[in-house]
């Protein structure tokens, strides 16, 4: 037997040599993009960047004590970053105490609803965000924070804003202030970024950057000549501060809190059960939630941001070789030793390089490619990645996913309110019935309608199927039959029994109209003959196929002259 001590994390097999050392030259890798990153994504959410790394330690040892991710590395992402500035510089003054106050008491009401959300397994919230819109706003929020970091990149004023024309208005007019030294460090940290990630994707260059930045700043005193420079980086662990939870903090920053909860979960979700297929192993949705919340809430205690899954940072993880989340414990101990030795080193790092680590950052996020295979596939989806998109860009990016599932959502009622009800007809060839639209060739009579429903039936969109049937017999007024095609139909419920009694009813009696319905499947029969339809309508609803039927009525639509075939639908 396998005793349990000798287990790590989520792991079956005890751990070894091979292990550790996968482990810890993975936990290297992330320690070299997690200091730049921490640093860079702290600034763009309006604090300090010691916060940054104050993220990066604590809440990484309690998220791998819990989750069920092997691999999924957490801490400070560029969307949360951007959605904790956007949510609390609207009721605090960036850079101030009471901001970062905020931000802790933030971090807090993250984790308590992610801690919610998992105990009582309500991962399957964000299921109602459709993929779609959560691109068009991860793509539109990219821009939005690219174009925020303008201000560092080229020593410029631009105003805090979270529109993309005003953020443009203000960095054309800012054009005339250009501070070139800032300019020339901010274009050529992107191009070194870039460059480099070409040349050979595993060096950091990221922390190359920075330590080469430094160099040149404290050895000709760019901070002198105007280059704006991260300045005291205090040292040490974080102190322990209780964040300050008042009825009116609260009230103000919930539904930023809320929004932070299920995005972050959402897109950790889908970076750690991506990895978690490749590796065959299975994630809990709801363990993950706990964990994050466990992460967030206890870690507020000690200054942090809201952190959740990185993209970037797990997929790196996975490609070094990580095995388990001793990763994530041996990264924060990197930091913390960091925060404990290095930080004096930081004094001249210039903001225009974090700037231009932000950009490189998420400049892949921006995903046009996958608007056009939207429109491509379904036209619909393209539109919900559309709206959200221009509404995260124009309004705002607190409106813009709210908006975008709200958009999403709408039109998804509006396919339940309209289902798939077309006309069949008959292919002598195959012997099949199909859809007219679709087969020109398919032969129907002029005073027979057979119509096939493909969709459940309810109160919502019963009346739509009521007009389209209305509509079928304006096109052919000699009709004397309508035959209904059940087999599509999953379920019925009471009121939609009642109106098609009222319809079949008043067809008999005003258009001497009969009404079939065929290949009625087993639920809904239970349900009609709790309605009593199996004592008055028995004849109408005992049909399982409209062959059957067809050769009941002694109606033979293969004898049917083409050049006398009525109506014909163009594709």
């Amino acid at each position: 037997m396998i005793d349990r001590k000798y287990i790590p994390i989520n792991m079956k097999e005890p751990y070894n040599r091979n292990l550790f050392l996968k482990d810890l030259i993975a936990a290297i890798t992330l320690f070299v993009m997690l200091v730049p990153q921490g640093m860079a994504y702290a600034m763009l959410a309006g604090l300090p960047p010691v916060m940054g790394l104050y993220a990066s330690t604590l809440p990484l040892v309690i998220y791998a004590l819990f989750a069920s991710s092997r691999h999924l590395s957490v801490g400070p992402t560029a969307i949360t970053s951007l959605l904790v500035f956007s949510g609390i510089s609207a009721v605090g003054q960036p850079g101030t105490p009471e901001y970062v106050t905020l931000v802790i008491l933030l971090a807090l009401l993250v984790g308590i609803f992610q801690f919610l959300f998992g105990v009582f397994k309500l991962g399957f919230i964000v299921r109602f965000i459709s993929p779609s819109v959560l691109s068009g706003y991860t793509s539109a929020a990219a821009i939005i924070i690219a174009l925020s970091q303008l201000k560092n990149l080229l020593g410029i004023e631009v105003g805090n804003y979270f529109q993309v024309h005003l953020l443009l208005n203000d960095a054309v007019k800012g054009m005339m202030d250009l501070h070139w030294i800032t300019f020339f460090i901010g274009i050529g940290s992107i191009i070194f970024l870039v460059g480099m990630k070409k040349l050979n994707p595993r060096i950091p260059a990221a922390l190359l950057l920075i330590l080469f930045s430094i160099v040149v700043v404290y050895r000709f005193r760019l901070d002198q000549l105007g280059v704006n420079i991260v300045g005291m980086v205090p040292s040490g662990f974080p102190s322990l501060v209780f964040p300050t939870l008042t009825l009116g903090a609260v009230q103000q920053i919930i539904l930023p809190a809320l929004t932070i909860a299920l995005l972050g979960f959402m897109e950790s979700l889908a970076i750690g059960k991506s990895i978690a297929d490749k590796e065959k192993y299975k994630i809990n949705p709801n363990r993950e939630l706990k964990a994050l919340g466990f992460a967030n809430m206890f870690g507020s205690f000690f200054q942090i941001l809201p952190i959740n899954g990185s993209f970037s940072r797990s997929a790196v993880n996975h490609q070094s070789g990580g095995a388990t989340q001793m990763v994530s414990i041996f990264t924060g101990g990197f930091i913390l030793l960091t925060l404990l030795m290095f930080t004096s080193y930081f004094y001249y790092l210039p903001t225009a390089v974090l700037a231009a680590i932000i950009i490189v950052a998420v400049y892949k996020l921006i995903d046009l490619k996958q608007l056009k295979n939207l429109i491509k596939v379904k036209r619909v989806d393209g539109w919900s990645w559309f709206v959200t998109f221009l509404v995260t860009l124009f309004i705002g990016i607190q409106w813009g996913i709210l908006i975008g599932a709200i958009f999403s959502f709408f039109l998804l009622l509006s396919r339940m309110f309209r289902p798939n009800i077309i006309e069949v007809g008959y292919l002598e060839k195959e012997k099949v019935f199909r859809d007219v639209k679709r087969f020109p060739q398919a032969r129907t009579q002029d005073d027979v309608i057979i119509l096939r429903v493909d969709s459940s039936i309810h109160f919502a969109n019963i009346y739509y199927l009521e007009e389209k049937l209305m509509d079928f017999i304006r096109l052919k007024p000699n009709a004397k039959l309508v035959i209904i095609d059940f087999s599509g139909v999953n379920d019925m419920d009471a009121s939609a029994f009642t109106v098609l009694e009222e319809l079949h009813d008043r067809l008999k009696q005003e258009n001497n109209l009969d009404i079939y319905i065929v290949g009625m499947k087993g639920p809904v029969r239970d349900t009609a003959n709790k309605a009593g339809w199996n004592k008055r309508y028995e004849k109408k609803i005992g049909f399982f196929t409209i062959e059957q039927l067809l050769e009941h009525k002694k109606i033979d639509l293969t004898s049917v002259n083409e050049e006398e075939l009525p109506f014909i639908y163009m594709i």
